[in-house]
């Protein structure tokens, strides 16, 4: 049976370490980076009669997040113990939520057309320790001579969030957790960064034969801290697993790990499941009933949420262009040029490809992309618009190349050494102009008009 027979099945779930400056039970400062075991007290270490008492910065996080997600907030939510026995868990158990979790179900729409991935839960729990693994050619258990534990990390504020297995792509997969991180950025709840470990994501796959009813095993990927690597992940279990059912293999659910060297998934441990972690009411902890004014005050200060400002954004750029501006904090450059008059795609980019300019400078750069001017003048422009306010006349001076019979040949030699991108282009991504302006400015030593670049590329590309 053909790999297009097979439906790949996508659900995720998503911790990111809340940003508030101490723990979750206890008063230990959080800081990223400190000397080992600097932050920790009776309560984080699990001292005999410590008690934990609940960080309410945390829980508004969690709430705000819930409400940006469209879930459901509870009137009453229940601390547990999710007990299982590891060197970082001091206490042997995790303080978590179970069956009363802070934020019910919910739908987060994904711009740009119909697609909603429903969120089972979003529920607030302490992170564990760090294990440090010394020695081994990867820094990794395996082969390592011993490890350690720096409990600094133990007690840190971590907000889970779980979807419904409504995915059905690792490209799809990716584009969700990217709008998610920004949407947490953006609330100012965390700063989710995959690299320092303040953003994690464990991926469950499986698969099924399209129009198939119901789900087969799913292996669970953990830990995964690189949106790269998730796709990689994604696209690798689903060859593996396909194979495995062709091939007529009994699948177990297990954790995997995927080596990204391999382009591989291998076994850690069958997986866990609820009745494992011998889930009971954290009996230190009252529950929590957040007040119906702050829950109405956190609605009140939502911002525009990403999804929202792309869906937007789709009506002058492509989906992809729209999410790039929107995920990286550019798009106050692209609406600030645009509103200037700067055509959409230019405005996109210039937004990209140039440093950030003083938001005052908006008109006076709008001007001189306008205007026939030479690569190395817009260089300058730029560069000085970061600084201080500029006089578009002092570029205005310094003409480039428009005439068409000179620059037609340039750009018919750069679309022909660029087929594959030409491809790409065509086939709706229309971001790639960019690199095509920036071939053609390289070749004609930055002397071409932009603008006349700009319209005999879109000529031929949609020709």
């Amino acid at each position: 049976m053909a790999a297009s027979e097979w439906e790949l099945v996508v659900g995720l779930e998503v911790h990111a370490h809340l940003k508030t400056r101490t723990k979750m039970f206890c008063r230990c400062a959080l800081e990223y980076g400190a000397r080992e075991n600097t932050h920790t007290c009776p309560v984080c270490l699990a001292h005999p009669g410590a008690l934990p008492v609940p960080n309410g910065k945390a829980v508004e996080h969690t709430i705000l997040l819930g409400l940006a997600l469209g879930c459901e907030i509870a009137e009453r939510a229940e601390f547990a113990r999710k007990n299982y026995f590891y060197p970082d868990l001091p206490k042997g158990y995790q303080i978590s939520q179970y069956e009363s979790p802070l934020c019910g179900p919910g739908r987060f729409a994904l711009p740009g057309g119909d697609r909603v991935v429903g969120i089972v839960r979003a529920h607030l729990e302490e992170d564990a320790a760090k294990t440090v693994h010394a020695g081994g050619a990867t820094g990794r258990s395996v082969g390592a001579h011993s490890s350690l534990v720096d409990f600094n990390r133990g007690g840190t504020p971590l907000l889970e969030i779980v979807t419904e297995p409504d995915l059905r792509s690792a490209e799809e997969a990716m584009w969700f957790l990217r709008l998610l991180r920004q949407t947490i950025v953006e609330l100012g709840i965390s700063d989710a960064e995959m690299e320092k470990g303040t953003l994690r994501a464990d991926v469950n796959v499986s698969v099924r034969r399209r129009g198939e009813e119901g789900y087969r095993p799913r292996w669970e990927i953990k830990n995964m801290n690189s949106f790269t690597f998730i796709g990689r992940a994604i696209e690798a279990a689903f060859r593996q697993q396909v194979a495995a059912h062709e091939a007529g293999e009994e699948l177990e659910q297990s954790t995997y790990d995927y080596d990204p060297d391999t382009d591989r998934l291998t076994v850690h441990r069958s997986k866990e499941e609820a009745d494992d972690y011998r889930y009971f009411p954290e009996p230190d902890l009252v529950p929590v009933a957040p007040p119906a004014e702050l829950v109405e005050r956190l609605r009140g200060e939502l911002p525009e949420l990403p999804g929202a400002r792309i869906e937007r954004l789709t009506a002058q750029l492509d989906r992809d262009a729209a999410t790039e501006l929107v995920t990286t904090g550019n798009e106050w450059k692209a609406e600030a040029l645009a509103a200037e008059g700067v055509e959409w795609r230019a405005a996109h980019a210039l937004a990209m490809n140039r440093g950030d300019f003083l938001p005052e400078n908006a008109a006076a750069l709008a001007r001189i992309v306008g205007a026939n001017v030479t690569r190395e003048a817009l260089d300058e422009a730029f560069a000085a618009a970061a600084t201080g306010p500029i006089e578009a006349e002092t570029y205005l001076a310094q003409t480039a190349v428009s005439d068409e019979s000179a620059l037609e040949p340039v750009i018919d030699a750069v679309l022909a050494a660029n087929p594959g991108q030409v491809e790409t282009y065509r086939g709706g991504k229309e971001g790639v102009l960019g690199f095509f302006v920036g071939q053609v400015m390289r070749e004609t030593g930055g002397k071409a008009d932009p603008k006349v670049v700009n319209r005999l590329l879109l000529a031929k590309l949609r020709g």
